[in-house]
């Protein structure tokens, strides 16, 4: 039997995400071949697969792929960080996002697609992968943005590799100006929008629900500081158009200028390039938002481990 290296070990190890005990003995049952033990890993931990269905996955990785005039924004989702840097994790989630720029699918049709070179499904590789790594995961979301013409521009926050990362912006800018100087100006406010957090792109996308709480509570406030019933209106409206500023992204200040709002800065990149520009619309995605993370004893789940 050729001897079990930590060298060995530590290549399987970064290429599985499997952890060292488990390494180990792929390696001792394949002689030592970490292709076989890929294999090994692979066929042991299938069975068992499902029992890590029931895991909380709020790490993982956001990815970005564009085609043309369209764009896929993804998140697929791990137990801990450590798997995201696994190379066989971020292969996966970045054919995925390729898969679901190119499908234009939501995110159950884009788990029966094909995937690559395999010949299995996204869903089907899916389970492969967690019998290698030994995680749950899960893919969790996707959204798509589309130009008729113009480009979809891209930013990615917390980058570990290409398009991978934490945060993940898609913008989609209409217009027929020059395209490299359209994507610079929508990386500019793909990076705005992970600093402000706007809720739509005009006061018109804004939800109607939303809407209604905001001028009720306006109108409670104010008639609270005794003001006349005849300035109620007019200082709601004042209310009304701060609030717009904090949520819209047309009418927010430009992180990167404080001089200018995001309207005025497409007017004035509109009037350089020659033609209009207009935002058709933005995705953002933050890993694991919106999932509750419970406390972990790790020194239970250590021990749970060894027993």
């Amino acid at each position: 039997m050729s001897q079990i290296t930590m060298d060995n070990v530590k290549i399987l190890r970064e290429r599985t995400g499997s952890g060292m005990i488990d390494c180990r003995k792929a390696l001792e049952a394949c002689d030592g071949d970490v292709e076989n033990a890929i294999d090994w890993l692979r066929k042991k931990g299938f069975a068992s697969a499902a029992k890590k269905s029931g895991r909380l996955a709020a790490e993982g990785l956001i990815c970005v792929a564009v085609q043309d005039t369209h764009g896929a924004l993804i998140e697929v989702n791990a137990e801990t960080d450590f798997v995201a840097r696994s190379e066989l994790f971020q292969t996966y989630v970045s054919n995925v996002a390729k898969i679901a720029c190119e499908t234009k699918c939501d995110i159950a049709t884009i788990g029966g697609c094909t995937y690559p070179k395999t010949g299995c499904t996204v869903n089907d590789e899916l389970s492969n992968l967690i019998a290698v790594i030994g995680e749950n995961m899960n893919l969790r979301r996707v959204a798509h943005v589309d130009v008729s013409v113009g480009v979809v521009a891209v930013y990615v926050h917390n980058k570990i590799a290409d398009n991978l990362g934490k945060i993940g912006v898609l913008v989609g800018l209409e217009s027929s100006g020059d395209p490299s100087n359209l994507l610079k100006l929508g990386h500019m406010i793909a990076m705005h929008i992970v600093a402000t957090n706007p809720l739509s792109v005009t006061v018109d996308g804004l939800d109607a629900a939303l809407l209604e709480r905001e001028r009720s509570v306006a109108i409670e406030q104010t008639r609270n500081m005794g003001k006349p019933e005849a300035f109620v209106d007019k200082i709601v409206e004042g209310r009304m158009r701060k609030f717009y500023e904090e949520v819209v992204l047309l009418e927010q200040i430009f992180v990167m200028n404080d001089k200018i709002r995001i309207k005025d800065l497409l007017e004035t990149t509109s009037i350089e390039l020659g033609a209009p520009i207009t935002i058709t619309g933005f995705e953002k995605f933050v890993l694991g938002e919106g999932i509750e993370k419970q406390a972990v004893d790790f020194a239970a789940e250590v021990a749970a481990q060894l027993t």
